[in-house]
């Protein structure tokens, strides 16, 4: 859980090895960079359980890579502890959100701010496409739009 007067978020797509880790990945580097990543709390994580412990798809880590980003980060589920321990949930696309509305019904009394994170695209694109069955220029597009919504949210929460 966050410390107390710092912020947190959590990424959410289907399996947490394609979108939401580029996002965590992004994320993290941006808040680092504003010198703010000590304020934060940020993690990612899936809808589904099929990838648990498995680490992001290599496209998506060689999309980072070649930007100077690591990540390290192992597939998880998302838990009912989750919708208390983060203020916002930003997810993918609406599949994304309806899974996650539905779990967060069953947690009494959460915190959680659950929207997409295409909600902050400056260019209105709100849906973040799954790229697993595309190819690397469909990462990049993730890439290219996590880093936009990504930017606009750090400000938008500083």
């Amino acid at each position: 859980m966050a410390a107390s007067g710092s912020k947190s978020v959590l990424f959410v797509c289907l399996g947490n090895i394609c979108r939401s880790p580029i996002a965590e990945a992004v994320f993290k580097k941006m808040a680092t960079d504003a010198g703010v990543v000590d304020k934060w709390l940020i993690d990612s994580a899936a809808t589904s359980d099929w990838n648990v412990g498995c680490p992001p798809d290599a496209r998506g880590l060689a999309c980072l890579k070649g930007r100077g980003i690591e990540a390290t980060h192992r597939a998880r589920q998302v838990t009912s502890d989750d919708f208390m321990n983060f203020e916002f949930i930003l997810c993918m696309d609406e599949s994304n959100l309806r899974d996650l509305n539905h779990k967060g019904n069953s947690v009494k009394n959460h915190k959680a701010r659950i929207e997409l994170l295409g909600k902050y695209d400056p260019q209105k694109k709100l849906i973040i496409k799954d790229p697993y069955y595309g190819s690397d220029e469909d990462f990049e597009k993730v890439y290219e739009q996590c880093q936009r919504c990504c930017k606009a949210f750090l400000e938008s929460n500083s």
